[in-house]
């Protein structure tokens, strides 16, 4: 596969559960042109470590929003799996509620174009994305399917790419870039 970062974000257009758990819409990445995206891939709905990534990012939501980004997470489920997922109690394995859409690649064509999926189980690795207002991936993140990431690093990436300096180990914002 070839490198992401640097280029173009793959084009996209996906089904999503809105986090309202009642309606859904469409995602495509020409939609989140001048803004920050951060886009995630999971493996499946109703699963262990997957809960704990998504709601961790929601509850975070207005912190993306204050460094101007949107959240967007991906799984090979679809729409329908997603809003079941969302609308299933906390107690019961659900999510809950979001402050951002789950979308649906059920194609999985997009999991491949960002190089996540894993073909013989149709389902995708735990990838991340920062993508830029321009539609260019800063920072790619791809890992196995037992460890969930973390928000915090997450935001710390975010900032440096937007500080547009350089940015030494451990690097936080309000900090001096070299």
């Amino acid at each position: 596969m070839e490198r992401l970062v640097g280029k173009n974000a793959p084009e996209f257009t996906m089904k999503t559960a809105l986090g309202d758990g009642q309606s859904f819409g469409e995602v495509t990445l020409h939609g989140y042109k001048g803004k920050w995206l951060v886009m995630f891939f999971y493996p499946l709905d109703f699963t262990f470590v997957c809960p704990t990534e998504i709601s961790g990012y929601s509850k975070r939501y207005d912190e993306f929003q204050k460094a101007d980004a949107e959240v967007l997470a991906v799984s090979t489920d679809s729409q329908y799996s997603h809003q079941a997922w969302i609308n299933t109690d906390t107690a019961k394995g659900g999510l809950g509620k979001l402050n951002f859409p789950i979308a649906s690649d059920l194609t999985k064509t997009v999991s491949k174009d960002y190089g996540v999926l894993i073909e013989e189980e149709g389902i995708a690795l735990r990838g991340l994305f920062i993508i830029d207002p321009q539609g260019i991936v800063r920072y790619s993140v791809i890992h196995d399917l037992n460890v969930g990431r973390s928000v915090d690093e997450t935001l710390r990436v975010l900032h440096a790419l937007q500080s547009g300096g350089l940015c030494p180990i451990d690097w936080k914002p309000g900090e001096k870039t070299l």
